[in-house]
């Protein structure tokens, strides 16, 4: 077994949960299962940081219909606080790593979304960190960083082999850390079972790296916009319903005594797709 080359980035004792996002291609629908995700622990009582590191399109912000957010700088420059700078809706608080601020190193970046987290952790139940589709290696940084990792996937070929490609990269430079798979868009029940099974044997018989299998949801006869809005508005139906099990089996088992006991977040579930 490998030795966690970079310790010194854990937070462990930390009483905030850290998860990091990213998937393996653009259009695997990240951004509305991380935001998803970050929305219902704040309706569950904790309060939750969402930290929009896509720099290459921060639609969080978008897709919560609130336009292009540049707040990001004014940390960067010192104009503003996090308290001073984050979008709030009660225990949701947001902060976009503008796109247009691009580091001439990517060593400054990666150093100061850390300096951020480690600064206000204490103040936070759960930080969500939304990384970009594979990329530079600061972003390898940042997921190593979390305490937890999500690849969003999708049955499409590029984004299996980037995903497969990303474990490689971070089990390299980290050692076998482990890692979360939620499949989205998937046709049907044969399809996700396959798409899962493969590339988690396949990562664990080549790499030898662990992966753990979320559940996934089905591609919906939605339009894009359309069902953003239903998906994050958190109201009771069926498929917000069976993505809440999702995430609390997965928040009780990754995440474990640090949660067990928050209001509504104790469920256990073996269903492991939302219909």
């Amino acid at each position: 077994m490998h030795e966690n080359k970079n310790r010194h980035l854990s937070s462990s004792n930390s009483s905030s949960v850290k998860i990091s996002f990213t998937a393996g291609s653009p259009g695997s629908g990240k951004t509305l299962i991380a935001l998803k995700t970050a929305l219902e622990y704040s309706r569950s009582g904790k309060k939750t940081l969402f930290i929009d590191c896509d720099v290459n399109s921060n639609n969080s912000s978008i897709k919560l219909g609130l336009g292009k957010n540049s707040e990001f700088q004014k940390i960067i420059s010192g104009e503003g606080s996090l308290g001073e700078t984050v979008f709030k809706q009660g225990n949701f608080h947001l902060l976009v790593a503008d796109g247009s601020f691009i580091p001439n190193e990517e060593k400054n970046f990666e150093q100061i979304v850390i300096d951020i987290i480690h600064s206000h952790e204490d103040e936070y139940d759960f930080i969500i960190v939304e990384c970009p589709p594979l990329g530079k290696n600061y972003f390898l940084n940042l997921n190593a960083f979390c305490d937890h990792r999500v690849i969003v996937i999708t049955p499409d070929r590029k984004s299996l082999t980037d995903s497969y490609s990303f474990i490689k990269m971070i089990t390299q430079r980290f050692g076998k850390i482990e890692s979360h798979i939620f499949v989205n868009k998937y046709s049907n029940h044969n399809q996700f079972q396959k798409v899962s099974s493969s590339l988690t044997e396949t990562i664990e018989n080549f790499i030898g790296a662990k992966t753990h299998l979320i559940g996934g949801m089905p591609k919906f006869n939605f339009d894009d916009n359309g069902f953003d809005t239903f998906f994050l508005s958190g109201s009771k139906n069926e498929i917000n319903h069976n993505f809440v099990k999702l995430l609390y089996g997965f928040t009780e088992k990754a995440v474990g005594s640090r949660i067990s006991q928050s209001k509504g977040v104790t469920q256990r579930t073996n269903e492991q797709e939302v219909h």
